[in-house]
């Protein structure tokens, strides 16, 4: 069975910093097109940042650009937000999704319709 496990979410304080963590399993995710996803309370889930095949090519919501990172490590299987200079407005739940369809190699999906995999989420809440 295929499974995207969301962990490193929590209570944190504005300016602060949290890393997210997402494993996969039960295929291996090397070749997948992958994102991080939230969803506010009473919002639409919005694209985070996302991950390209090539673990190089990345986009980035505006919000966050500056302020989080998105990296994978293929041998653990394995895909990480880091995030920083966190702000209340940052609070919500997080959500890993990989794209298990045919990608190009350097394109950043950045459409949640784009992905078939997703975790159940990790919440993250920033105090003011």
């Amino acid at each position: 069975q295929v499974q995207l496990v969301e962990s490193g979410g929590g209570l944190v304080q504005a300016g602060g910093s949290l890393r997210l963590t997402c494993v996969a399993s039960g295929r291996t995710f090397n070749a997948d097109a992958m994102a991080w996803f939230r969803q506010a309370p009473g919002a639409e889930r919005e694209l985070v940042i996302a991950i390209a095949r090539d673990g190089d090519s990345t986009r980035s919501a505006d919000s966050v650009k500056g302020r989080f990172t998105i990296s994978r490590d293929n041998a653990k299987n394995t895909l990480y937000l880091q995030m920083s200079s966190l702000r209340p407005e940052d609070t919500a739940v997080y959500y890993c999704a990989a794209r298990s369809r045919p990608s190009l190699l350097t394109y950043t999906y950045p459409r949640e319709s784009e992905y078939d995999l997703w975790g159940r989420g990790t919440q993250v809440t920033v105090s003011s």
